[in-house]
Order: C-alpha cells, then sequence, then structure tokens
C-alpha cells in the first residue's frame, strides 16, 4: 500500500535513500525530507512490505510542472512493479493538483534509472540543469 510519509517515517526513509545511493554530501535528506512534508505543495509517499519500508518518492508542484525525487525502492523488492507503483501513485497526486507535466532529474551515469523511466514512458528533455547553492 502506498500513503503520504509522516515525521515518524523520517529515520527509516532516509536509510533507504542512503542504501539506494540517492543521498550526496552536498544535500542534507532530513532537510528535505521535513521541508517536503511541511510544504502544502510536495509530499513523500512510502509503500511497505509488511512492516518493512519498501520505497518511496518526493513529489512536489511549482504551479507549472511537476517534480519527482528520491525514487526509491529497496533491493529486496526490484522487479516486484513497486517503482513504477510509485510513480503512478505520484502521477496521481500531480494530477490532483491540476498539474499538466511531471519531470524528474537523473544523473546521466545512472543507465539503469533512466532505462527504468524511459520505460515508462518519460522523454528526455532538450534542457540544461543550471544551480547554485544558496547556502
Amino acid at each position: 500500500m502506498i500513503a503520504e510519509a509522516s515525521i515518524a517515517d523520517a529515520g527509516e526513509t532516509i536509510a533507504l535513500w542512503r542504501a539506494c545511493g540517492l543521498v550526496r554530501p552536498w544535500n542534507d535528506p532530513m532537510a528535505d525530507f521535513h521541508l517536503a512534508l511541511e510544504s502544502g505543495s510536495s509530499t513523500i509517499l512510502i509503500a511497505r512490505a509488511g512492516e518493512v519500508l519498501a520505497g518511496s518518492a518526493m513529489i512536489g508542484f511549482d504551479g507549472h510542472r511537476g517534480w519527482v525525487y528520491y525514487v526509491a525502492v529497496a533491493e529486496a523488492q526490484r522487479g516486484t512493479g513497486l517503482g513504477r507503483k510509485l510513480m503512478t501513485a505520484a502521477e496521481e497526486w500531480l494530477r490532483a493538483r491540476g498539474c499538466p507535466k511531471i519531470q524528474l532529474m537523473v544523473r546521466t551515469s545512472n543507465h539503469d534509472a533512466i532505462g527504468f523511466y524511459e520505460a515508462l514512458g518519460l522523454d528526455r528533455q532538450e534542457v540544461v540543469t543550471l544551480g547554485r547553492f544558496l547556502k
């Protein structure tokens, strides 16, 4: 079952993100988790296999397009369709808020993730992502 996370899910969810290699030294996953739940325009979806956290997806809507981050599926649950279910739930969450488009970023070296998203019908976009830290 897929449901919205609560603050009580933070430690277990971040442990999953770490196990899936999604955390980078320059990001504070605890701050990301709390900000997603505190903002009215974002959430984190989680899926459990029994009592064990099996997957997650962070979703946000900026008023123009929806973004998906921290899509994670526990190693033992890969190949079960859970990643597809999480992405479907993310799209439903965004559609319910009037979002016209979904986007996500994947490192160019992550060929497995790119293949997964392309199999779901997402297309590569002809854009360059630019950024700077505000801290």
